[in-house]
């Protein structure tokens, strides 16, 4: 990855099933953040907020992630991810099953609310 890669770019170079999983991501955060912008935020697609990084989304080998930009989002709505591999600032989910819509604006919420938007 380049530092000036696109976010297309990058949905580009996953390998499938991940690009599927991660083109489902983005629209739903596009739906969910119809202000926000699209960028690289870490290396990864982010959609931000006057710049701040909201929400963020990555493939790797055996999962994709989900990335909330905050330390104490994941945490606020613990008892919704049980079903998830999740730490401090990471949440993983499988590479054929993209996050559901309902979860990913509660995410997406936690986020702007701690943010003041």
């Amino acid at each position: 990855m380049t530092d000036d890669m696109t976010v297309d770019e990058y949905l580009e170079n996953a390998p499938e099933p991940h690009r599927t999983t991660l083109c489902q991501i983005r629209e739903s955060l596009r739906n969910i953040l119809p202000e926000a912008t699209e960028g690289l935020s870490y290396g990864v697609p982010a959609f931000m907020i006057d710049g701040t990084p909201v929400a963020g989304y990555a493939y790797f080998k055996n999962h994709c992630g989900f990335y909330p930009h905050s330390g104490s989002v994941l945490a606020s709505v613990a008892d919704e991810l049980a079903d998830y591999d999740w730490a401090k600032g990471t949440l993983r989910f499988p590479i054929d099953a993209p996050l559901p819509h309902s979860l990913l604006a509660r995410l997406v919420e936690a986020r702007t609310k701690q943010m003041g938007t």
